[in-house]
């Protein structure tokens, strides 16, 4: 029986299960924006999502969540989540993609979950960051992480019809992209600069109509997998690479067999046919609208 299920093609309608959870994430967290407290919010979202998570007919694992389970209470990677019944899926959540956006009262702020069949999400757990690169269908073909950033802005605006001083590239605002921000202006392409929340970034390059064409930079492993999940659905393409922060991270990353130029496109660290990913604005950015609150409801 549990090797049936485990085989089960994913029914369609769950997918709007996902739509329920994520909706509930983002209204239970909305309702702190602009308070300065960034736990809160992310307590709320997480306290709402697993609360929604009980009822779904669905035997899932936690793949990406709050973290181990020693260190949250809810969401912790390998919780078994659902009732138990068929189908046997992998779960990816990001309770809020924005914590510090939405605690400030910043746009921008996004509840995220991905679910795929059991045993199709991998993520490279010995590393917290991965170097991406992500664009939309019609320059999928265009981009290669290896290559310098130069050749990849030009192969891009070249896929697009365009000059490279008409792509624009979503960036990180960190320290650790000083060098990247310097190659692509030299290169004469656009930046755009985020505080947080490159899910959202990530997604808005596979969209048409978006004013970014390109997300380049170093990010979270979970954030790229959830990406990577959601350019599954939506098209576009998407690399990562293994990013080490320190000496020490590179060993241990070696040392448990993770091969650091190993580039993972979105069919690798999300595979299989059955991908379905939800996101929910919690405030109201460039991808999503934020929830509302009115009299009697929000």
């Amino acid at each position: 029986m549990s090797q049936r299920a485990q085989f089960k093609p994913i029914e369609r309608n769950l997918a709007m299960e996902l739509v329920r959870v994520t909706e509930a994430a983002a209204l239970a967290a909305a309702r702190y924006m602009g308070l300065g407290d960034k736990e809160l919010v992310d307590q709320a979202a997480v306290d709402a999502m697993r609360h929604t998570l009980d009822g779904i007919s669905m035997d899932g694992v936690v793949v990406i969540g709050e973290g181990v389970k020693d260190e949250a209470p809810m969401l912790y990677i390998g919780e078994r989540i659902g009732d138990g019944s068929s189908p046997a899926v992998d779960i990816a959540v990001d309770p809020i993609d924005g914590t510090t956006l939405l605690s400030k009262g910043l746009p921008g702020a996004i509840a995220v979950m991905a679910m795929s069949a059991r045993g199709t999400m991998h993520v490279p757990g010995e590393v917290f960051y991965m170097d991406k690169i992500a664009v939309g269908p019609d320059a999928k073909d265009a981009i290669d992480i290896t290559a310098p950033v130069k050749d990849n802005l030009t192969a891009v605006a070249k896929a697009l019809g365009r000059t490279v001083a008409e792509v624009t590239v979503v960036v990180l605002d960190r320290p650790r992209h000083a060098q990247l921000l310097k190659d692509i202006r030299e290169a004469g392409a656009r930046v755009k600069l985020i505080t947080d929340g490159d899910v959202a970034a990530g997604i808005q390059a596979a969209l048409p109509g978006s004013e970014v064409d390109v997300a380049m930079g170093i990010g979270g492993t979970t954030e790229g997998v959830l990406t990577a999940a959601a350019f599954r659905c939506v098209g576009g393409a998407i690399q990562c690479k293994p990013w080490p922060r320190d000496d020490d991270e590179r060993k241990a990353a070696i040392a448990a067999g993770l091969d650091l130029e190993h580039v993972y496109p979105a069919e690798e660290l999300v595979s299989g046919d059955d991908v379905f990913f939800a996101a929910t604005g919690a405030s109201t950015g460039e991808l999503l609208r934020g929830v509302r609150f009115f009299g009697g409801g929000a």
